[in-house]
C-alpha cells in the first residue's frame, strides 16, 4: 500500500522521465545509423558516442548549480529544450565536430533532467519502498528506450523526420512535470567518492562497473553501426537493438535472488563469462559479414539480459563489504568507473572496429567481460565470502546508457558539497546543520 502511493505520487515524474527514455532510445539508435549514412568513419562515429558520456559527466558536476539557481522544474524544463533543439541540429549541420559538440550538450542535459527526477524519487522513497520504487524506476528505464527502437522503422533515417519525432517527444516530456504539484526536494550532500578506496574494498566490483560500462555503451552506441555493416534493413536494426535492451528486464529479479543465496562472486563470474560467451557467439555467426539475422537476435537476447545484471551485482557486491558510513562514497565510486568506462569505451572501440571490422564490436565485448569473470575465478580464490547474515538484499539498478541517465552522480559528488553550503545543509566547515540550526 505504501508502494502503491509513493509511486502514485511520482507517477507524473515518472511519465517525463520515460517520455525523455523513448525520445533517447530512439535518437542513440538514429544517430549510430545517420553516422554511417552520412559516411562518417566508425573512429568518429565512436567520438561522437563518446562525447554524449562526457557531457553526461560533465553535467554531473555543473548541472547541479544550475538546479540549485533557478529550482527544479524550472532547470528540468530549460535542460528539456535544449534537448529537443540539439536534436535538431543534428539534421541542420552535417559536421562530425558539430554532432560531437551537439552530443556533448545532449549529455549535459540529461545530467541535469536526472538531478531533479532523481531527487524527487528519493524524497519520495522511505528505507522500506526505496528498492521496490527504484526497481519500478529501471523497468521504467529499460521499457521506454526498448520501445524506442520500435518508433524506428516508421521512418526514414537519411531524412529528418525521426529527428523532428524526438525532439517532439523531448520537448513533450515537459509537460507531466510541469503540472506536477510536488514540491522541489533539497539535495543532501555525500560524501567524496575515491576509486583508491573502492580498490580497496571490493577490486572485482570497481573492475565490473568499469567492464559494465565499456560493454554496455559498445552496445547502445556502436551496434547500430554493427548492423548496418551487416546489411540489416532499418526494421530489422530496430528488432536487433530493441531484443538487447529489453531483454536487460528478464534476468535482474532472477539473477538478484540467486545472488542473495550463494556467493555474490559465482554469479557475478557466471555472468560475466555467460555474457562473454553470448558476444562471441554473435560475432562468430556475423563475422563474415552474412550472418543469420534470427541467430543473431537470439544470442543478443542472452546477451542482454545478462549484461544488464553486471552493475546491479557489482553494487550489491561492494555495499557487502561497505560500512553503512560509506554508502554514499561507495556508490559514487561505482558510478565513476562506470562512467569512465562509458567514455573511453566507445572510442577504443570505434577504432578498433575501423581497422578490423565492425564485428570487432562484439570481440572486444567478449575479451572485457572474459577477463572480467576470470578476475572473479581469481578473487574467488584469494578472499573468503561474505557470511550472508551479513548480506544486504541487491537493489537492481540499470545497467546501461539508462543508468546511463544516472552517470550525472558519478562525478556531481563536489558540486553537491556546494549546492548543500548553498541551499543552508551543511556549515561552512562542510558538516551537516542540525534541525535549527541557523547560519553563521
Amino acid at each position: 500500500m505504501l508502494v502503491r502511493q509513493t509511486l502514485a505520487s511520482v507517477a507524473a515524474l515518472l511519465s517525463s522521465y520515460g517520455l525523455l527514455l523513448l525520445a533517447n532510445g530512439l535518437f542513440g539508435t538514429l544517430i549510430g545509423l545517420r553516422t554511417q549514412i552520412e559516411d562518417f568513419s566508425t573512429a568518429v562515429a565512436g567520438v561522437v558516442v563518446a562525447a554524449y558520456f562526457l557531457g553526461l559527466l560533465a553535467g554531473g558536476i555543473q548541472a547541479v548549480r544550475v538546479v540549485a539557481a533557478v529550482g527544479h522544474i524550472r532547470s528540468f524544463a530549460a535542460f528539456a529544450s535544449i534537448m529537443s533543439v540539439s536534436a535538431l541540429g543534428i539534421i541542420l549541420v552535417i559536421d562530425d565536430l558539430a554532432w560531437a559538440a551537439l552530443r556533448f550538450v545532449g549529455g549535459f542535459c540529461m545530467a541535469g533532467m536526472i538531478v531533479a527526477t532523481e531527487s524527487w524519487l528519493n524524497e519520495r522513497c522511505t528505507n522500506e519502498t526505496r528498492g521496490q520504487v527504484m526497481a519500478f524506476y529501471m523497468i521504467t528505464n529499460y521499457l521506454a528506450a526498448g520501445c524506442g527502437q520500435f518508433i524506428l522503422p516508421l521512418g526514414d533515417p537519411a531524412g529528418f523526420e525521426l529527428f523532428c519525432v524526438a525532439s517532439i517527444i523531448y520537448s513533450l516530456a515537459l509537460v507531466p512535470v510541469l503540472l506536477t504539484r510536488a514540491s522541489a526536494p533539497r539535495p543532501s550532500p555525500p560524501d567524496r567518492a575515491s576509486l583508491p578506496e573502492l580498490w580497496r574494498l571490493s577490486p572485482f566490483s570497481l573492475l565490473g562497473a568499469t567492464t559494465a560500462g565499456i560493454a554496455n555503451t559498445n552496445f547502445q552506441g556502436l551496434a547500430p553501426v554493427f548492423a548496418h555493416s551487416q546489411g540489416f534493413t532499418v526494421p530489422q536494426t530496430s528488432t536487433f537493438m530493441a531484443a538487447g535492451i529489453v531483454a536487460g528486464l528478464l534476468l535482474q529479479w532472477p539473477m538478484g535472488r540467486l545472488s542473495d543465496r550463494i556467493d555474490r562472486r559465482t554469479v557475478l563470474a557466471g555472468v560475466a563469462l555467460g555474457t562473454a560467451a553470448a558476444s562471441f557467439g554473435v560475432w562468430l555467426i556475423t563475422g563474415a559479414g552474412a550472418g543469420s539475422f534470427t541467430g543473431a537476435i537470439v544470442l543478443v537476447v542472452v546477451y542482454g539480459g545478462l549484461s544488464s545484471t553486471v552493475y546491479s551485482l557489482c553494487a550489491a557486491h561492494a555495499n557487502d563489504f561497505a560500512p553503512p558510513d560509506k554508502f554514499a562514497q561507495t556508490a559514487g565510486g561505482l558510478l565513476i568507473a562506470y562512467g569512465l568506462g562509458a567514455s573511453a569505451g566507445p572510442v577504443l572501440t570505434s577504432a578498433l572496429m575501423e581497422m578490423f571490422g565492425a564485428s570487432t564490436l562484439f570481440m572486444v565485448n567478449t575479451g572485457v567481460l572474459g577477463l572480467l569473470g576470470m578476475f572473479g575465478i581469481y578473487r574467488m580464490i584469494r578472499r573468503a565470502p561474505k557470511p550472508k547474515t551479513g548480506q544486504r538484499p541487491i537493489v537492481p539498478s540499470p545497467g546501461g546508457q539508462f543508468t546511463s541517465g544516472q552517470l550525472y552522480a558519478a562525478m556531481r559528488n563536489e558540486a553537491d558539497r556546494d549546492l548543500a553550503r548553498m541551499t543552508g545543509l551543511v556549515r561552512s566547515d562542510g558538516r551537516r546543520r542540525r534541525p535549527g540550526e541557523t547560519r553563521r
